[in-house]
């Protein structure tokens, strides 16, 4: 079974209104140790996030009334969040957001890609921050407990019986016998594909080897 953001999110949606103050948001980020907070309208729906790289730009950004006809799109907008007072002007918009019932390898490519350490979990229906989901919370699933990894690998085997596995520290090592190479292949990646799993070892052998190519004749 396929683990969601609902199954690991914190139910703490931890948000400031847009309103908020410079030092409001700072405030938010200690209060809950976190690197960044969402961002809300007066609807609770996310509209941006404010990261400590966003406060960051206060203090290392040298230029605050001036600002040249010859910067980059990207530097005119650091110029800018240096001379924010509230949440609105800080935070960088829109937010990256994940329902409940999303898929946590979805919502750990999404922190990948992005290079954010937090998502907004939103209602699917009213858009409304529900609550977050920390990168700790995502790595929660590679500390399962071994009994209970090897309970789902077991589930996903077309015939678990014929199959010997074994858990260690979320590397699974697996064997047994398939009728061909191309089945051996597929329940490797069937037990790769289970939530928790770090590594797959193979140790599956194979009566008939069906992915080997013949040459054309000349």
């Amino acid at each position: 079974m396929s683990i969601e953001v609902k199954d690991v999110m914190g139910r703490v949606a931890i948000a400031v209104p847009a309103y908020a103050s410079f030092a409001d948001v700072v405030a938010a980020m200690k209060r809950f140790a976190v690197g960044a907070v969402t961002v809300i309208d007066a609807d609770r729906r996310p509209v941006g996030v404010v990261s400590e790289d966003d406060l960051l730009v206060k203090e290392s950004d040298p230029v605050r009334h001036s600002v040249s006809i010859f910067e980059s799109r990207d530097r005119r907008a650091e110029h800018h969040k240096a001379a924010a007072v509230n949440a609105a002007q800080l935070m960088t918009s829109p937010a990256i957001t994940v329902t409940p019932g999303t898929p946590l390898r979805d919502a750990a490519r999404l922190m990948h890609d992005h290079r954010v350490k937090q998502l907004p979990v939103i209602d699917p229906v009213t858009g409304r921050i529900a609550g977050t989901l920390h990168q700790r919370d995502v790595l929660r699933v590679f500390t399962r407990p071994a009994g209970e990894l090897e309970a789902e690998i077991r589930a996903a085997l077309p015939d678990p019986e014929r199959f010997s596995v074994v858990v260690d520290r979320g590397v699974v090592t697996i064997g047994g016998r398939t009728g061909t190479r191309s089945q051996a292949i597929a329940v490797t990646e069937a037990v790769r594909a289970v939530e928790g799993v770090i590594d797959v070892v193979s140790e599956l052998t194979c009566v008939k080897d069906d992915l080997v190519v013949v040459p054309p004749l000349l």
